[in-house]
Parts: C-alpha cells; structure tokens; sequence
C-alpha cells in the first residue's frame, strides 16, 4: 500500500518539484566563459605550419582531472586538425585564445570545460574515420555552434 503524505508536507513539497522541473528546463552555460560568447557566425582559424603538441597536457599533468585524460590523448595525436577548429564555448574571445587546440594547451579549459572536452573528442573521433578538416568543421558546428 502507498504511504500517504500530509497535505501540509505535499504542499510544501509541490513547489520544490516545480521549481527543480522548471530549473532543469532552462539552457544554463556549462563553461564559465559562455558570457564572452558573441553572436553569429565565426570563421574558424586555419591550421599554424608546423604546429605540434608540445604544449598539451599529459596524463601526468591532468592527476587531478581523470575524466579528460581520453580527450588530451586524443588531441595530443591530432594537433594539425585541433589547431584548424573554432571553440564554440566563448573561450575564442580571450586574447590568449588561437583555436581549439589552445583548450588543451596548459591552463586551458579543456580541463574543466565540458564544450571543449565535446569538440575535443568529437574532432578525434571524425578525424579517426578519415574526415577532411573542412568535413570535421562542418559536423563540429553542427553539434556545438
């Protein structure tokens, strides 16, 4: 048999569910520059000559972020194609910023940021298949832009 609650309790229970039902429906940014984010269209950058790397965090570096470990392999193996691909995040907007692979480049925010992570792991995965650049950036900003 269903335990039955005092109306006192239910009603005070009723906007507890309305407001957590309500807060789930509302789009809230997951990365704490989304606010730098402008409108429209963004060109993504083309690819440095020579880029490598070298400034990706390792495994090592990342002890205290386990979850992205998979996601800075993944760039670490691919730099010439993260560095062609825009950041849809809002992190494009700091000055520091060039492309997607500066997400993953030591204080970046690949470490905490589940956008960057996203394109991050997509990008590897199309490059896997054997997608072109212009082809990854086309189903990045399908899914991110």
């Amino acid at each position: 048999m269903a335990r039955q609650i005092p109306r006192r309790q239910f009603l005070a229970f009723v906007p507890t569910v309305f407001l957590t039902v309500a807060w789930g429906a509302i789009p809230r940014p997951r990365c704490p520059h989304f606010a730098l984010k402008t409108p429209g269209p963004h060109p993504h950058p083309e690819p440095r000559p020579g880029i490598d790397a070298s400034k990706v965090l390792t495994a090592e570096e990342l002890v205290d972020y386990p979850d992205v470990i998979d996601a800075y392999d993944g760039i670490r193996q691919i730099p010439h194609i993260a560095d062609g691909i825009r950041c849809h995040c809002g992190c494009a907007e700091l000055p520091e910023y060039y492309s997607l692979l500066t997400c993953y480049e030591e204080l970046g925010m690949a470490r905490f940021c589940e956008i960057c992570q996203g394109q991050g792991r997509l990008t590897y995965r199309l490059h896997q298949r054997g997608w072109s650049l212009d082809r990854i950036r086309e189903g990045i900003d399908a899914r991110f832009a």
